[in-house]
């Protein structure tokens, strides 16, 4: 892990933590042009595409009802009852996201409010390459459901022997997912977006995958509605001296196991702390299953800050604004406050990130690459429309129809200030309807600005 020590009065930089941005133009190009030939050919291009990246494709995509209910018998009973804990928690906790409309009346009789809709169909996307995500299953189609959305289907890639994951199907039965399609990547995504003779067009996309599947769900964003263009995964540790290192090393590698391209980062106010994390690390190394991805994260992609203080940390930590952070710290809660940029926060020495991961309630589909510093994790209100509703009465049409027609003079919009002040003309002849047109005609001019604007004076600019 790459080491950056911070003098007194120096902060960390967006330059410091090396963040590659973008998508990069080439896996673009190429998601662009499977998108493209996905759009144009169907369920012909598709299965050219599943056979050239995944090596199999199925004669149907979509899986029969029947095999993602029968995966429940195919799975052991303790992961059976380890995702229905984690369904129940996660969806309690999305029951408070769930927004209802709302109205409310001006002493006018002026009606305001909102009309709160769920969108009519949703793809979640689940990874089927390095590992399998039932938990992602989860996380993604149980807001959808809360919402309300009539329609969620699943797209996920199957593996070589032309296989799926009977993990990834238990999880669907026990999520409710109403529809499951074996296929993935980028031309996946193509047809979810677009629709194809066999994989319906959905409103929505959501949920994680590689560069392609990423650069694929930002083009085709506009036509259809995502959720966020995910990077690899990251966790930010933030730890003071009372942190236990060993814990430290583990909750590092929990993220690191990932990808290689996952990004691990140990912001700290004791400068002793970090070569005893690495000392850890290097024993959990050693037994890891996963070692090879692990230190190709940590080597390539991880960084430890030393902050000469501990708000100086919280500040370096602000910066990185992380997908995940922890907070091991006496007194975690009492920091919370300082905290303006992360995506989940993991107070004390008990909260392990992995307990978001599955089962703790709250989403595990978060902002990353630093987008926590605009961005929410994925929730309800994702799978929700909002319409905007007006309802006017003449009293409150007459209220406000002069600084319409006032602002509608600024900018130059004659129609619509004409459009407020036929109604205005109504309101005050006591009729519902023009009655002479040609009259409305030839008084338009004084029915839309009553009263002209003064000319405005310039604002000059300084040399």
């Amino acid at each position: 892990m790459r080491k950056i020590v911070l003098s007194e009065g120096e902060t960390l930089t967006n330059a410091d933590l090396k963040r590659t941005g973008a998508l990069p133009k080439e896996v673009m190009e190429s998601a662009q042009a499977i998108v493209d030939e996905v759009r144009e050919r169907g369920d012909a291009a598709v299965r050219d595409f599943c056979l050239k990246f995944d090596g199999a494709c199925p004669k149907s995509f979509r899986v029969p009802d029947e095999a993602v209910k029968g995966a429940l018998e195919k799975v052991d009973p303790r992961f059976v009852e380890a995702v229905k804990r984690s369904y129940a928690q996660v969806r309690e906790f999305h029951e408070h996201e769930r927004e209802d409309s709302w109205f409310e009346t001006r002493p006018d009789g002026t009606i305001l409010g909102v009309k709160v809709t769920p969108v009519p169909s949703v793809a979640i996307y689940v990874p089927g390459g390095r590992a399998q995500y039932p938990s992602t299953v989860i996380m993604d189609t149980v807001p959808a459901k809360v919402a309300g959305v009539e329609r969620v289907i699943m797209l996920t890639p199957p593996q070589k022997d032309g296989t799926l994951s009977s993990y990834t199907l238990a999880a669907a039965a026990i999520a409710g997912v109403d529809e499951v399609y074996a296929v993935g990547g980028a031309q996946g995504i193509a047809a979810a977006a677009y629709g194809t003779e066999s994989i319906p067009k959905v409103a929505k996309i959501v949920g994680p995958g590689n560069a392609y599947v990423a650069a694929a769900k930002r083009y085709v964003s506009g036509d259809v509605g995502i959720d966020m263009v995910a990077g690899p995964s990251e966790v930010c540790v933030l730890a003071g001296s009372t942190a236990d290192p060993v814990i430290v090393a583990a909750d590092l590698m929990a993220q690191a196991e990932h990808d290689p391209m996952a990004a691990c980062y140990l912001v700290t106010d004791a400068p002793e702390l970090p070569d005893q994390v690495l000392v850890a690390i290097d024993g959990f190394l050693k037994e890891s299953p996963r070692a090879e991805i692990t230190k190709a994260s940590l080597d390539n992609r991880g960084q430890i800050v030393i902050a000469p203080s501990l708000d100086a940390a919280i500040d370096s930590v602000n910066v990185i604004a992380p997908e995940h952070l922890e907070l091991h710290v006496p007194e975690a809660f009492s920091i919370l406050g300082k905290i303006r940029n992360a995506g989940a926060i993991f107070l004390g020495p008990w909260s392990s990130e992995p307990l978001g991961d599955y089962v703790a309630g709250p989403n595990h589909t978060l902002p990353t690459g630093g987008t926590a510093l605009f961005s929410n994790p994925l929730g309800v209100y994702d799978f929700q429309k909002r319409s905007s509703v007006i309802s006017y009465t003449p009293q409150g049409l007459m209220a406000d129809a002069p600084a319409t027609q006032a602002m509608a003079e600024a900018e130059g919009l004659w129609a619509h200030a004409l459009s407020a002040g036929l109604r205005r003309k109504l309101v005050e002849e006591g009729q519902d309807h023009i009655a002479d047109a040609d009259a409305a005609f030839a008084g338009a001019q004084e029915i839309a600005w009553p009263t002209k604007l003064s000319t405005p004076g310039r604002v000059p600019l300084g040399e």
